[in-house]
């Protein structure tokens, strides 16, 4: 042991805690393999005189070195040991823990019960960076509204809020509060409802904040009188619609100011063809459609001139 000491006194960075199988970590935070057959694979510590790094190798190996034990261990890289509590986002959830440490060498922790919650804090933002924000309850309507507000912060740009993770997580306080001071684990963060989190990013002192449902409504009703939900996640809001409902408009919908990308869907739900020109579409494109689709579903109307037929839901409209 008196070897140990001494070499531990002259590479205290090399003092070094056995992890299983001849492998141990220095407290400098290199990890360091004995070889096969040495008598030095059972040590719970070692104090390392000798070792070499092949390149592109993860471990170091060790040539020289001494046993040792822990009060050595403590006294010869005692400058190097460190207490107290961690809060961290690990493995998906916050870890809280009280530890001891000597560099990068665990010797004790224990669970922490009642962390500082500023330290909660900063480890479920990590989270929300490190994994994103689908840690946060996100439910069909929440999705939405960030993509109407992706959307209209693209075209429309002025109060309207990025909503991209790397801007959400940079603006924490300003949605996420008090939720995020009140969470402790990843499971309150799934309990945070992300669309009335969002509507705190709304314009709300410019008066902007009213106009969401004129500039980006969730649904535009069509001429059949159907309200038929927007879908933008691209860079035009889609509007999914069945082909006779849309009978009789000849101008494209817009949405701030941006054509509707319009998917025309047969009877069966099925598309059959997507324009942002409506009128071009009643003109040139239409027939083709009938054509092929006629008589698949002759139950539905198929008028020769769909810019002056009544549009409809039903099957056999009224005349």
């Amino acid at each position: 042991m008196a070897a140990g000491l001494v070499t531990a006194l002259a590479f205290p960075e090399r003092v070094a805690r056995a992890r299983g199988g001849g492998a141990f970590l220095m407290v400098s935070g290199t990890g360091a393999e004995v070889e096969d057959g040495s008598g030095l694979r059972s040590a719970p510590w070692l104090a390392v005189a000798v070792a070499d790094r092949p390149a592109h190798a993860a471990s170091a190996r060790v040539r020289l070195a001494a046993v040792c034990d822990e009060d050595v261990a403590r006294l010869a890289a005692g400058h190097l040991r460190t207490a107290g509590d961690e809060v961290r986002w690990e493995d998906g959830d916050v870890a809280a823990r009280s530890a001891e440490r000597l560099g990068a060498v665990e010797l004790a922790v224990r669970p922490l019960r009642a962390p500082e919650p500023g330290l909660v804090r900063a480890a479920l933002l990590d989270g929300l960076r490190r994994d994103g924000l689908g840690l946060l309850g996100w439910s069909r309507e929440a999705r939405q509204l960030r993509e109407r507000l992706a959307f209209l912060h693209r075209v429309a740009g002025g109060a309207w809020p990025d909503v991209s993770d790397e801007a959400l997580a940079a603006r924490a306080d300003a949605w996420l509060e008090p939720e995020l001071s009140a969470a402790r684990r990843r499971a309150d963060l799934a309990r945070i409802d992300a669309g009335e989190a969002l509507r705190r990013l709304l314009p709300w002192a410019s008066g902007e904040a009213a106009r969401l449902d004129e500039l980006a409504p969730e649904r535009l009703e069509v001429p059949s009188g159907s309200r038929v939900r927007l879908d933008y996640a691209g860079e035009q809001p889609v509007l999914a619609v069945k082909l006779q409902e849309m009978f009789g408009l000849a101008q494209t919908p817009r949405v701030a100011g941006v054509p509707v990308l319009v998917h025309l869907l047969s009877p069966a739900g099925r598309p059959a063809a997507v324009t942002a020109d409506l009128a071009s579409f009643w003109r040139d494109g239409y027939r083709a459609v009938r054509a092929e689709l006629r008589g698949r579903y002759p139950k539905h109307p198929w008028p020769e001139d769909p810019s002056a037929a009544r549009p409809t839901r039903r099957t056999n409209p009224r005349r």
